[in-house]
């Protein structure tokens, strides 16, 4: 990301060969007339910044400032279902549950304090914890995040596949959760940017795609139990789920590919999209307490609508996770819908 190694620079040169407090200057031509070092330092960020930053500026350009403010507003649900034997199904879904949040960015550093307001106005939390961290240069991505679900969902279906119940029952015992790494290349990085239509960091000036690829590497721990559920329903589970429990402990290792493209709708207006299958290997428990090594199968699509004007910015982003796990007895997918409302202002402090 441009200016990303900025500070570190500037502070290394600082305290190494600044001459005085006084005639410390933000502007890199004076960095470099500090002497040797700072110079290095220097020539190397432009290099580094020209490298992982060189876009076509016919296509791409900077945002001209390095801090932005943002007020968001992210609303997600889960649903899960299950392929039984006998055809049968069950599905349950959580409650939407939304939070309101501010946040400081400084370069690729932020910052943000969120909300949940559907406790606050109902008085029941059932929210989904989570966690996510990017970088996003010119030649690739990378990503780190954590989701968690323990607070329980609503079973909505279950029964015959072609004519279930429909209890509307609340279900607790849920305790679900995924970490995972991915990093991927666009090899059409100097004309496309995933930034600039999910990240707000870029402007796209022309329409253009990419494909990119990658890897992913990801631990996925599910454990449903429904034992409380009535004896009605659990004599239709499958008879391999220990104590009515379907629980999988997976390491996940796989190859990423997609593709991304921004159309520039008019000056100003960017409607981005990415779609990227994730197929690789599994292993660890899959339905039970016996170590498997079988088929990885997940999938990210995502939509954004970007408005730049001048230092403003609105987003309004949707994005959707699905996996599925399969084994001879029983196929569950489960999704997660997330969808997120930014507003956005852009400025330089120096």
């Amino acid at each position: 990301m441009k200016k990303a190694f900025y500070i570190l620079f500037l502070l290394i040169a600082a305290t190494t060969s600044a001459p005085s407090a006084n005639a410390i200057s933000f502007d890199l031509d004076s960095i470099a007339a500090w002497g040797k070092f700072p110079r290095f330092c220097v020539n190397t960020y432009r290099w580094g910044d020209k490298f992982f930053n060189g876009y076509d500026t016919t296509y791409v350009v900077g945002t001209g400032y390095k801090f932005n403010a943002k007020v968001t507003s992210d609303s997600w649900a889960d649903g899960y279902r299950f392929v039984l034997p006998n055809n049968k199904i069950a599905f349950m879904n959580s409650d939407p549950s939304t939070s309101i949040g501010i946040h400081l960015s400084y370069l690729a550093v932020s910052a943000g304090y969120d909300i949940n307001i559907s406790k606050l106005l109902t008085g029941v939390d059932r929210s989904r914890q989570r966690f996510r961290f990017g970088f996003n240069c010119m030649l690739f991505a990378a990503e780190f995040y954590m989701m968690r679900n323990d607070v329980g969902t609503t079973l909505r279906k279950f029964g015959d596949k072609n004519n279930p119940e429909r209890p509307n029952m609340a279900f607790n015992g849920i305790n679900n959760h995924t970490w995972g790494i991915d990093v991927y290349y666009f090899f059409n990085h100097k004309r496309y940017s995933e930034a600039a239509s999910f990240n707000f960091s870029r402007i796209q000036k022309r329409s253009q795609g990419s494909f990119y690829t990658g890897f992913s590497i990801y631990q996925q721990t599910l454990d449903f139990n429904f034992a409380e559920l009535p004896p009605s329903y659990r004599d239709q589970l499958p008879e391999d789920w220990p104590d009515y429990r379907f629980l999988v402990d997976t390491q996940n290792y796989a190859l990423r590919f997609g593709y991304g493209f921004n159309w520039v709708l008019k000056k100003g207006w960017v409607l981005g999209a990415s779609e990227s299958p994730i197929i690789g290997i599994r292993k660890g428990y899959v339905v039970g307490w016996d170590k498997k090594i079988s088929l990885s199968l997940y999938n990210r699509l995502k939509m954004s609508v970007v408005w730049n004007y001048n230092r403003w910015f609105f987003g309004a982003v949707a994005k959707f996770d699905a996996a599925i796990i399969n084994n001879k007895k029983t196929t569950y997918a489960g999704g997660i819908l997330n969808g997120e409302m930014v507003f956005g202002y852009r400025f330089n402090l120096w």
